[in-house]
């Protein structure tokens, strides 16, 4: 088990390295941040002046090692656009970020959870088949046109959620909240809805078609021979084993929400990580557009190790084949 580890975070700093070394290779050609921090006015000695106090005049591999070298130390380097540490920008608007990721993911898992097993037990019912139909539209809507519909639903017609911002928040220490307060709460639930809906019907149609190829094991059988109830025999037995691929997808589909809700926040005006990016990307600030790609990379990087471990917990049968190839 340590080795497996030791091998698992091993890999993970080669994906770390190579996310670095292409994201910092792919914006060299995104645009020169010199036209945007300086004005027209400015003369040809002055921007090769801020060239060069920038270090944008060394060769690429020198730049890349200086960048890594940072990082290491936590320095991700200065803003171009706001002249403010980036580690300073990413970390007072990565809660607004991560509140709206967690909460739109516990909604995909507990609700796809659910509705996915209750179509695969009553498969044959009136409503699975109108659930069904209905997550058609939660797989084939973009992300920005479910947010337009519903801002214009429970917003604009209905006057029940703000269309936009993150409300009233509360300081927690480093971390600023608005879950304690109602309306940071009201304005949570439009983005996490849009967030979580494509999510929550993927949850959904693979606990149905797993739940589905569990009922007709043999060991299914079995259980309903021996006499046990059908709450033990769905929750007690068949749940359990169709939940082990449904931890890998919902752990991928975390760093996908935390990765893709710059769209979200684009929508709702969402005052997190992604609208920083985006932000970033239209004033070719470098550094930020960096540490960026590098917290998803190591979203997904520190995600799927957990899966892992969650693999070797849940399913008993990993932890055989280890002690088997042990002996």
């Amino acid at each position: 088990m340590l080795a497996y580890i030791i091998r698992r975070l091993f890999q993970s700093v080669l994906v770390m390295l190579v996310v670095a070394l292409v994201s910092f290779s792919l914006f060299r050609f995104v645009g020169d941040p010199i036209s945007s921090m300086v004005g027209q006015e400015a003369t040809i000695a002055e921007r090769e002046a801020l060239r060069e106090a920038l270090g944008l005049n060394e060769a690429f591999p020198i730049q890349f090692y200086n960048y890594i070298s940072r990082v290491v130390q936590g320095d991700f380097g200065i803003s171009y656009r706001l002249q403010q540490p980036v580690m300073e920008l990413i970390l007072s608007r990565l809660p607004a970020t991560l509140e709206l990721a967690l909460i739109s993911g516990v909604f995909a898992f507990v609700i796809g959870v659910s509705l996915g097993v209750y179509t695969a037990l009553n498969r044959r019912g009136w409503l699975s088949s109108a659930i069904m139909t209905a997550s058609l539209i939660g797989v084939s809507l973009p992300t920005f046109l479910i947010g337009v519909l519903l801002i214009w639903l429970f917003s604009v017609e209905l006057s029940i959620f703000p269309s936009f911002g993150r409300g009233d928040t509360v300081d927690l220490g480093w971390w600023r909240t608005g879950l304690l307060t109602p309306s940071g709460r009201a304005s949570l639930v439009l983005p996490a809805i849009t967030l979580g809906l494509f999510q929550m019907t993927l949850i959904m149609r693979l606990v149905r078609a797993e739940m589905l190829e569990v009922l007709r094991a043999d060991y299914i059988k079995f259980a309903r021979a021996r006499g046990l109830s059908n709450r033990v025999v769905h929750f007690g037995h068949a749940l359990k084993n169709t939940l082990v691929p449904v931890i890998t997808i919902t752990g991928l589909q975390l760093g996908t929400i935390i990765a893709f809700a710059i769209i979200t926040e684009t929508v709702f005006q969402w005052p997190g990580v992604g609208a920083l990016f985006i932000r970033s990307v239209q004033f070719v600030d470098v550094p930020v557009m960096a540490a960026y790609l590098m917290l998803i990379a190591l979203v997904f990087v520190v995600i799927n190790l957990v899966v892992d471990m969650l693999y070797y917990v849940v399913d008993q049968r990993l932890r055989v084949d280890r002690a088997g190839a042990r002996q």
